[in-house]
C-alpha cells in the first residue's frame, strides 16, 4: 500500500473530486467545491517527495526531472482512478490529483438531457463538451462513449493524455491512445486517426488551430469526433474556434464548421440546494441547417436567438436550464444570478416570480 493511498481514502470518503499536496501546506481536498484540509500538519519536502516518487516508474520520473511537470493517469485498485498533475513552485514539488470514477457514468445517471443522447448515436460531425476546468467535460463525454459502447457495433479511438476512462468493450471496439505513451502529441494521433479505421474519435483536447482543422476534416469525412473546449457558452466558443485562425484561414474554419458540427454542450457544475454536493447546468446547441447558415455567413449573434426558439431540436440556452433548476428547487437564487448570461434582466424576471422565496431565502 503506497503511503498516498491514505490521503485518497481520506478524499472518496469525503466524496471530494481533487486532492492538492504542496510543501508547507496540510494536505488539502476539494468537497463540493470548497477546500478543505485533510490532515492537520502540513508537507516538508521530504514528506512530498516520498509521497510522490513511490507511485511513479522509472520512466515516469525520468520525464518530470527532465520535464519538471508530468501528467498520468494512477490506478487505485476498484476505488478509483486520479487524473495526476505533477509540477515544481517556489516551494518545491507539488501535485494534484483528480478523482476519476471507477465505473463509466451512464448519461441518464448524470442528468442529461435526451439531446446529448442524440448527439452520441449521431455517425458523423463534431460534438464539442465545454466549460470551465472542474465542470465535468470528461464525465459527459465519457457518459456518451459509454451510450455508444453498449448501443453500436463500431470502432471508437480515443486520443488522451493522460487516459482518464477506461472503457471495457461492449458493443464496440475501444482503442485507447495516450499522448506520450503512443503518440507524441494530440497532432500526431489525429493525423493517424483516419488510417486507423475509426468511426468515433474522442479527443481529448483540441490544443492548436492545426489540431481544430484536422478534427472538422474527421467530422465531414463521416466520423464522429468529441472533444472538449475551455470557453464559456455554445456561440463563444464558435467564435473561438474561428478566431483562433488567421484572416485568410477563416472562411474555410466557418465552411468546415457549418458542414461538420454537430453540436456544443457547454456546461456549468452549481452548488446543489441542499448543499449535497452540485447540480450540472447545460446548454446545448444543435447543428441544424439554420444554425450552419449562420455560422457561414458569420452571424454567429444570431445564435442565442436561434437557441431559445429551437427547443424542438432540443436546443437550449443556459438561462433557460437555470431558470428551470429554480424552478425545480434543486438551486439557489443567489446561485443562478452568478451564472446568468443576462443578469440585470434576469434578476427582474426572477424577481417578479418571487423566485427568492422559490429559492428559500
Amino acid at each position: 500500500m503506497a503511503r498516498i493511498d491514505l490521503l485518497f481514502d481520506a478524499l472518496l470518503a469525503r466524496k471530494g473530486s481533487d486532492l492538492h499536496l504542496g510543501v508547507g501546506y496540510p494536505p488539502i481536498g476539494r468537497v463540493r467545491g470548497e477546500l478543505v484540509s485533510l490532515a492537520e500538519d502540513p508537507l516538508t519536502g521530504e514528506a512530498m517527495e516520498s509521497l510522490l516518487l513511490e507511485i511513479l516508474s522509472e520512466t515516469q520520473k525520468s520525464r518530470f526531472v527532465r520535464d519538471l511537470d508530468l501528467e498520468f493517469a494512477h490506478g487505485y485498485g476498484p476505488k478509483a482512478r486520479f487524473r495526476a498533475s505533477y509540477f515544481h513552485k517556489v516551494t518545491g514539488m507539488a501535485a494534484v490529483f483528480r478523482a476519476i470514477a471507477a465505473d463509466v457514468p451512464r448519461l441518464a445517471d448524470l442528468g442529461c438531457p435526451d439531446a446529448i443522447r442524440k448527439l452520441a448515436e449521431r455517425r458523423a460531425g463534431l460534438v464539442l463538451v465545454t466549460g470551465r476546468a472542474g465542470s465535468g467535460k470528461s464525465t459527459t463525454l465519457a457518459g456518451m462513449v459509454g451510450h455508444i459502447n453498449e448501443t453500436r457495433a463500431c470502432h471508437v479511438l480515443t486520443i488522451e493524455q493522460p487516459v482518464e476512462f477506461v472503457h471495457t468493450p461492449k458493443k464496440a471496439q475501444i482503442t485507447h491512445r495516450e499522448v506520450g505513451l503512443h503518440a507524441p502529441s494530440f497532432l500526431a494521433a489525429l493525423r493517424s486517426a483516419a488510417r486507423e479505421n475509426p468511426d468515433v474519435v474522442l479527443v481529448g483536447e483540441l490544443r492548436c488551430p492545426k489540431a481544430v482543422k484536422l478534427a472538422l476534416e474527421l467530422a465531414s469525412s463521416g466520423v464522429l469526433v468529441l472533444s472538449t473546449a475551455c470557453t464559456p457558452g455554445a456561440p463563444a466558443t464558435i467564435d473561438r474556434v474561428v478566431n483562433a485562425f488567421s484572416l485568410d484561414e477563416q472562411a474555410q474554419v466557418k465552411g468546415l464548421l457549418a458542414d461538420g458540427l454537430a453540436g456544443i454542450v457547454s456546461q456549468e457544475l452549481l452548488r446543489a440546494a441542499d448543499g449535497n454536493g452540485c447540480v450540472v447546468a447545460q446548454e446545448i446547441l444543435i447543428g441544424t441547417s439554420g444554425v450552419c447558415a449562420m455560422i457561414r455567413e458569420s452571424k454567429t449573434f444570431q445564435i442565442a436567438s436561434a437557441m431559445q426558439a429551437g427547443q424542438s431540436f432540443g436546443m437550449q440556452t443556459l438561462d433557460m436550464v437555470l431558470e428551470r433548476l429554480l424552478a425545480q428547487r434543486k438551486i439557489l437564487y443567489d446561485v443562478a444570478l452568478e451564472h446568468y448570461t443576462d443578469r440585470e434582466n434576469a434578476e427582474r424576471r426572477l424577481r417578479a416570480q418571487d423566485a427568492p422565496a422559490v429559492s428559500g431565502r
